[in-house]
């Protein structure tokens, strides 16, 4: 049995261009899903936040709509409230790469707030992606990436084929125009080799140790690849 860590945003918003605080958080289709494949394969999870901060699920995210009816959504609903791991988060300042085999992200909008600047998160992606551990970031997620320096100051994913939520589907989704920025252009920026699917389709884009996917539905197809790696 592995130990996995997940890395969550601690956001409970998301600062727009006009300085409005749009509710956001986590993605609960993209906790659930990996939880349950690493979890089901015998694995651990363990979920660390910064600052140990209580995460807050986008509510958005709990909605039939985004889960395929009220079936879906208590579903998730309850996966959710199983998980300990989020009631009790490890402060991501203290955590060690060697107590893990893998790495994962899932996304939400929130951390376009909170781990697109945090150094210990950027710290820990670059040592992650150095060391060969398998590391899975989804849909938002990425924005983490953007605090991952080399000593240079140039980006440790450039030249990297990935993926992340789309300019397409952040205007699909009625953001886009409200938002300072968007992931796939500053992803294009750093220098990442930005692979673009179908809105909303399952896209998943493996390159060396790096597993990244598009959006919700990418963030359970995206676990099954990181096992194969992991395995």
């Amino acid at each position: 049995m592995a130990k996995i860590l997940f890395v969550v945003t601690g956001a409970a918003h998301w600062t727009l261009a006009d300085g409005t605080r749009h509710p956001t958080g986590f993605w609960a289709e993209e906790v659930v899903a990996p939880y349950e494949v690493f979890t089901d394969a015998g694995h651990e999870v363990v979920v660390a936040t910064p600052g140990g901060v209580l995460p807050t699920v986008d509510q958005a995210s709990l909605a039939p709509e985004a889960n395929g009816g009220q079936e879906g959504a208590d579903r998730v609903a309850d996966s959710l409230a199983s998980i300990s791991g989020l009631r009790s988060p490890l402060r991501l300042e203290d955590v060690e790469l060697a107590d893990y085999a893998a790495v994962y992200y899932p996304g939400g909008h929130g951390p376009m707030e909170d781990l697109v600047a945090d150094t210990d998160s950027g710290g820990l992606l670059r040592d992650t992606l150095a060391s060969g551990r398998p590391l899975g970031v989804v849909c938002h997620g990425p924005a983490a990436l953007l605090a991952a320096k080399n000593p240079d100051g140039s980006s440790p994913f450039a030249g990297y084929r990935l993926t992340g939520f789309t300019n397409a589907e952040e205007t699909q989704a009625g953001l886009a125009a409200k938002a300072k920025w968007l992931l796939q252009d500053r992803l294009v920026g750093i220098g990442a080799d930005f692979q673009e699917g179908r809105p909303w389709a399952s896209n998943v884009v493996v390159d060396r140790n790096l597993v990244t996917g598009q959006n919700p539905s990418s963030s359970g197809p995206l676990a099954t690849e990181l096992l194969k790696i992991l395995e």
